[in-house]
């Protein structure tokens, strides 16, 4: 499935909108503005919260968890020591990890699972906006790599710098 995600553009706190290929709103994601560490809702159009994104704020380097239902989906987190490449670990439970590899620009990568992409993200250049697009293969989680790639995002740009 092709998704287009947005970040708003005037907006408190870290919004996006999330589009299919054919330019159809599919979710929103409603970032909290004047929290401490990073807290994010992805909703569906009807506004029921698919999943929930929050910082660890106690963590060595950028570190964030996917919540559904209360209960951990996957926990984020940003590589530090690596030569050129952007690195994140998605720690999903079971054996399946997935990491999500990029350019030394954070502005392309690639979603991994077992040696296999899954996924690819492509950032346009010319944008007032964050605008990403997103190639997720069938019979993955569309939910949980949308807001991974959301937590990436937030993790390479972080605005308050």
């Amino acid at each position: 499935m092709r998704y287009v995600m947005k970040q708003k553009w005037l907006a408190f706190g870290e919004d996006f909108t999330v589009q299919d290929a054919e330019g159809e709103a599919r979710y929103f994601v409603d970032g909290r503005a004047f929290s401490i560490g990073d807290k994010l809702s992805f909703q569906d159009l009807r506004g029921n919260e698919l999943v929930y994104i929050r910082q660890r704020l106690l963590a060595w380097g950028p570190t964030y968890e996917i919540l559904r239902d209360g209960d951990v989906l996957a926990l984020v987190k940003k590589e530090l020591f690596t030569l050129f490449k952007c690195r994140f670990d998605i720690d999903v439970p079971g054996p399946r990890d997935i990491e999500a590899v990029g350019d030394f620009l954070d502005h392309e990568y690639a979603f991994e699972r077992e040696g296999q992409t899954i996924a690819r993200v492509s950032k346009r250049w010319f944008a007032w906006t964050d605008t990403y697009g997103i190639d997720i293969a069938r019979g993955v989680d569309d939910v949980l790599l949308l807001a991974s790639a959301v937590v990436i995002d937030m993790a390479c740009h972080d605005r308050s710098r």
